[in-house]
Parts: structure tokens; sequence; C-alpha cells
């Protein structure tokens, strides 16, 4: 079997989203509801992608290029939404080149829970079947707006009934139209073109290809759970597609070795790639974007942590955000540090409480316990960073580096001015505002000389208290 040519329907503004973005933009576990669609349709095998696109083209356009790349999906405009029928009618331009044997999938781009081997069943089916049409079908555990599968005695397949133009008793019948199909392309050629929009919505149904394939023996229909196949309309569905993607999610992490302590509040995005065995999660932990987690982490209640590589047997601990990061073996972070974009922490670092970074390397061993900011800097191997001590890198219109040797103490309560360095195993005493570099092994003293007045606060007392009789 060839691989299929898959088509995706995405050209709706979703208006009962009640948005100023368009439907197939809004995400599900960190991943728009389009590139859901695309990578279903790479991960069933199909090596030719066309999305047909509508509302907001441009905006959509952009979205897949920046993820799959400028030629790794066709766009087809589907200027007017006239209907399902009228979507493939726009997108066959696009298909020009390709020959009629091979099979075509359609799939929609509100449906981010459908499986790729799902796709990969259905084109199948397609292919083995008399009519060279195949489509999955539903029973969802409540009547919903779908068509209804229509059947003779036999079980053929003789038309599908869109909910607008069904009859009560129409509407009765369980087995219902899950909106996707696989179809010859030489058929869909021919019969797309036939379609009527004598109905009561005035489109062009791609549901009356399923009448013509009766002509030939009937189409193939695929059971599929609803809560695969489900679409987005609403918030509501969003919300309930986003609670299933996210269960799927964890179940899969938990059945290769991570343990999630609180399976409900954790939140791990789509495109996730690794999380080592023993790593443990803890409760309200979320993982976004590309972040990748070694073997042996523990990330405790309440972090967040977007695009960051943390290496095997690190501790990030509670209520940490880490962005754009990168963190070696063994580093000890938090609680409460911030860790913004280009971050690097070493083997065996540690980033305590109230610590801020931005832009800034801290090498091995080094430690940054308390109450920091360290933007735009180098910190050097066994560096001790004190509490209080502030990089002041930004001058109003440019960002300085300041760069601390291996071994340098810097004491509590210190600014350093950048551009500066601040030598090996040079010393920085508390309180000190350095503005010009300590060479190695030097000791920078810039405090103000301490002046004690004898008897001053005894003094200051009586005079109080005179004061209030």
């Amino acid at each position: 079997m060839s691989a299929p040519v898959v088509l995706i329907l995405a050209a709706g503004l979703g208006t009962r989203m009640k948005s100023a973005k368009a439907k197939v933009l809004h995400e599900v576990s960190g991943r728009p509801l389009i590139c859901w669609a695309v990578e279903t349709a790479r991960t069933a095998g199909s090596d030719r992608i066309v999305a047909i696109l509508g509302h907001q083209l441009d905006e959509v356009k952009q979205v897949l290029a920046d993820r799959f790349g400028e030629d790794g999906v066709t766009i087809a405009h589907q200027k007017e939404q006239k209907g399902t029928g009228h979507a493939i009618l726009c997108a066959l331009p696009s298909l020009e080149n390709e020959p009629d044997d091979r099979t075509v999938v359609i799939l929609t781009g509100d449906a981010p829970l459908l499986r790729a081997e799902r796709v990969a069943d259905l084109a199948a089916a397609c292919e083995a079947s008399e009519s060279k049409m195949a489509l999955l079908s539903t029973i969802p555990p409540e009547a919903v707006a779908y068509g209804r599968l229509l059947r003779d005695e036999s079980g053929k397949l003789l038309r599908i009934v869109e909910n607008a133009d069904a009859t009560d008793e129409e509407k009765a019948i369980k087995e219902m139209n899950a909106g996707f199909y696989a179809i010859n392309l030489g058929v869909l050629r021919r019969e797309v073109a036939s379609l009527s929009s004598d109905n009561a919505q005035g489109e062009l149904y791609l549901t009356d290809l399923a009448e013509q394939a009766a002509a030939r023996g009937g189409a193939a229909v695929i059971d599929a759970p609803f809560d695969e196949i489900c679409g987005i309309n609403d918030r509501m569905d969003l919300s309930r597609v986003s609670g299933s993607a996210r269960r799927r999610i964890n179940e899969s992490w938990m059945l290769k070795g991570v343990t999630l302590q609180d399976e409900a509040s954790t939140f791990i995005d789509a495109d996730v790639a690794e999380i080592g065995q023993d790593t443990t999660l803890g409760a309200n932990v979320h993982l976004r974007g590309k972040t990748t987690i070694g073997s042996g982490v523990f990330i405790d209640t309440g972090c967040v942590l977007t695009d960051v590589s943390v290496d095997d047997d690190t501790w990030i601990k509670p209520s940490s955000v880490l962005s754009e990061s990168k963190i070696g073996k063994r580093v000890q972070v938090g609680p409460f540090t911030h860790l913004r974009p280009q971050s690097i922490l070493d083997e065996d670092c540690k980033v305590g409480n109230f610590v801020e970074m931005k832009k800034t390397h801290i090498m091995a061993g080094a430690k940054a316990s308390r109450l920091s900011y360290l933007g735009d800097a180098s910190i050097g191997a066994k560096a001790n960073i004190g509490a209080g001590t502030i990089t002041c890198n930004y001058d109003g219109f440019r960002k300085h580096k300041t760069t601390i040797e291996a071994g340098a103490f810097i004491g509590s309560d210190s600014q350093l001015v950048a551009p500066v360095t601040i030598g090996r195993d040079a010393f920085v005493g508390a309180g000190t505002t350095v503005t010009k570099d300590v060479p190695r092994a030097a000791l920078a003293l810039g405090r103000s000389k301490q002046v004690n007045v004898e008897g001053w606060a005894d003094r200051f007392r009586e005079a109080q208290k005179k004061r209030q009789r």
C-alpha cells in the first residue's frame, strides 16, 4: 500500500469559539490544532499533506511553516466557505501531478485525538473496498449535530444525511458520521465535481459521496470511539478534549517509567520528547514546549519549565520557573528560582531561593544560593555568589557582561557594575560596589568607613522620652 495523500479541512473561523483567533490556532497540550492534524498525517506515513485554509490564512500558514518548514505542508486557499465538498474542489489543483490511483485521506483540523493508526486503517480499508471509499463512524454518548448513517437491511451504507437535513426519525439513528474519509483520487476528481448545493445549508456536502459510493457496492465503514474523533466547536469542547489529551500523554509517560505524584494536576505538552526513567514530577508541574528531562530527576511541586533541557539526577525545588535554559547533571535549583532564556547551569551547580538569572552561564560546582540577580554573566567553576549580589548589566541602552572567574568569592550585598571582570580566586567583600576589574586573588572592598559613636543610642532614647512627657 502506497502512502496516502492527506487533505486537512481547516478553513473555518469557528464562530462558536467566540474568539478573534481562527479555531485551528487554538492549542491543546501546547500544540495548535492544525499541527495535531499534520503530525497525525505524518505519523500515519503520508508524504503529501495539503491544508485547506481560509480564515486568517497568513497566520495559519506561518504556524505551519515555523513547525514543518516552508515546503512541509502544501496550502490550498478556500476563499469562501461553501461546504466541505467545496473545500475539496479548492484543494484538487494542488494534486494535479498526483496519479489517479493514489488514496486520499480527508481529515478535519479540529480533532486532535485521532490516532495515526486509525488513519492508516482508513486508507487500507479504502484500497480494499470495491467502492474505493471508506469512512469513520461513531456512536456518541449523547446526541450531537453530526450526520447520520443510513443503511439498508444488509448493512450496506446507502447515504449520509446531515443533521440540518435529517427528519426526526433519521435524527434518532445513533450511528453517526465522524467526518473522516479515504477515497481513491481518480474517483474523488470525478465525483466531487458533480456535488449539488440543493440542501438546507446551500453548501456542497462531501458526505454526498457516500451515496455515490453505494452504487459501487457501498463505502467501507470503520467504527471509532467518540472520544477519539470528537471535534472542537466551542470552549467547552476545547476543555474536554484538552483533558483527554493530557490524560493520554500522562499515561504514556507513566508507562515509560516516570512517576507522577498527582496525575490530575500534571500538565505535559505534546511536544515534550524525552523524560527519563525514574524521574518524578510533583503536583502542579507543567512541562511546556520542547522541554527534555533526563533520568532520576525530581521536579517538585508547582514548577513550570518551558523549552528547558534538564540532565540526569537534578533536583528542581518547588515553585521554580525555568525558560529556554540548559541544566546539567546533579544540579539543585530553587525553591522560587527564575531562570530566564539562555541560562546555562553546568553539573553540580546550586542556584537557590529567589535567584533570577538571564543569559548567564554558571560553571561546574558554582553556587548562588539565595536572593541574587545574575544577568549577562559568566560565572566560573566553584565560584560562590553571596546573598543579595546583583550584576548591574543594563545602562539604559545596552547590556554589558560580567565575568566572574573560577574560585572567586562574592560577598553578600555586592553590586557588580558591568562590564567588569572578577579574577580567579579573588574576593569581593560584603557590601562592595565593584566598578573596575578585580585582579586574580585580590580582595576588593568598596564599603564606606564604619564609625561607632559611643553612648549615642542611650542619649537618643532619653531625649525621645522627654519629648513625650
